[in-house]
């Protein structure tokens, strides 16, 4: 832990469905920085705290993400309020932009953001996510666009980023990141995942110029929609590859449930 400091297990202090919480979201900051997807301590990842209180459990600033443990989460409220006892404060562009969306967004019980190379690379591309391969179609049916503000300081830009997002479980923040969410911790980790994949392909893709690239026409394009929409992200994220993903932090970084 940082400075030496001593977290105290929240384990059977509270309730199982907050634990189960905290374990879920812990997890997915040590996959995040196991896929290298890290920006030293400047990113974020939150999710909603089960119940009728509208808190929601963030990373405490200051600790990288592969120490960051289940107890080490910081719980606050929809107004930036921290709400149990902490050492840790949190990082306030990281509730300027999760708290927007925690508040809108009933079904988006997670929400992830990244400053990834490639992500912030394709955010930088007037024409975005490009339909140049299967992942990347798989991302963009389900993909929106919220223009730069400067940090995410102002409160004021939260009910923008809300309307350009509507009901879309991607964006793509120009000049900034990339930002996915979900139900899950799987469904918000694996839409990461693809839109992360499909940021990386379209920068080698394009590093060979722009010249002959190959894009997928929009009735393929609406194919691929259709398949992807039929199937569901929650069966293939919650029974299949959230288990092994947890299985592989067991064996790699074992400790986010403390």
């Amino acid at each position: 832990m940082a400075d030496g400091m001593t977290i105290t297990s929240l384990r059977g202090q509270v309730s199982d469905e907050e634990w189960q919480a905290r374990l879920d979201l812990a997890a997915m900051y040590r996959l995040t920085a196991s896929y290298g997807w890290t920006d030293l301590i400047f990113t974020h990842i939150s999710h909603r705290v089960p119940g009728p209180d509208h808190h929601f459990l963030i990373n405490p600033y200051g600790l990288f993400f592969e120490e960051i443990t289940a107890s080490s989460l910081v719980k606050v409220d929809l107004e930036g309020n921290i709400v149990q006892e902490t050492p840790y404060f949190i990082n306030p562009a990281g509730f300027t932009i999760h708290s927007a969306i925690h508040a809108a967004r009933e079904d988006a019980n997670v929400v992830m953001h990244l400053h990834t190379d490639d992500g912030v690379a394709v955010s930088s591309h007037k024409e975005g996510l490009m339909p140049l391969n299967q992942t990347s179609m798989i991302a963009r049916h389900d993909l929106s666009y919220h223009d730069y503000e400067g940090i995410a300081l102002d409160h004021g830009e939260r009910e923008r980023l809300v309307a350009d997002m509507g009901q879309t479980n991607a964006m793509i923040l120009r000049n900034h990141g990339t930002l996915t969410v979900g139900g899950t911790a799987a469904e918000c980790f694996l839409r990461m995942f693809f839109l992360e994949r499909a940021c990386s392909m379209q920068v080698r893709t394009l590093s060979a110029g722009r010249d002959n690239v190959l894009l997928g026409t929009p009735e393929i394009q609406e194919v691929v929609r259709g398949q992807s929409t039929a199937g569901g992200m929650g069966t293939l994220a919650n029974t299949l590859v959230w288990p092994g993903l947890l299985r592989r932090l067991a064996r790699e970084n074992p400790g986010f449930d403390e």
